[in-house]
């Protein structure tokens, strides 16, 4: 099938499946005109790519992750330092997630110590916003 058809079938836009070949994760052959051609089976690998896109993985990792996926869903199949890819992943996720938490927690505090300040420079007002005046 062409790229126009995989796209369709796959609900992945043309320019997504180059890309995922310029990574190396898809590979088409070609056809006496030039046209890439592709076979049944990509449409499952651009599924288990989706897939695996979306739990946050990177191209470069999906590429060494595809040859253990089996299935849409997928499932991996324990080859030689699948485990250590998918748990250092998550290490990675874990650490930025602690720091927008920590984050998160330093945009509180200001919030809050400035809400306390504007309501004793302030007093009535609940809410002062950037460049307003009193009185």
């Amino acid at each position: 099938m062409l790229i126009g058809e995989l796209s369709r079938r796959s609900g992945v836009h043309a320019h997504q499946l180059r890309y995922y070949e310029a990574q190396g994760l898809l590979e088409p052959g070609r056809g006496a005109s030039g046209y890439r051609e592709y076979t049944a089976d990509a449409i499952l690998t651009v599924t288990q790519i989706r897939k695996l896109l979306e739990a946050g993985l990177s191209t470069q990792e999906i590429g060494f992750m595809l040859p253990c996926a089996t299935g849409a869903a997928p499932d991996l199949e324990p080859c030689p330092e699948l485990l250590d890819t998918l748990r250092a992943r998550l290490h990675g996720l874990d650490e930025r997630i602690d720091t927008l938490t920590r984050s998160r927690q330093a945009l509180h505090d200001y919030i809050e110590a400035t809400e306390r300040r504007v309501s004793r420079h302030y007093p009535g007002c609940d809410s002062v916003t950037p460049g307003s005046t009193s009185g």
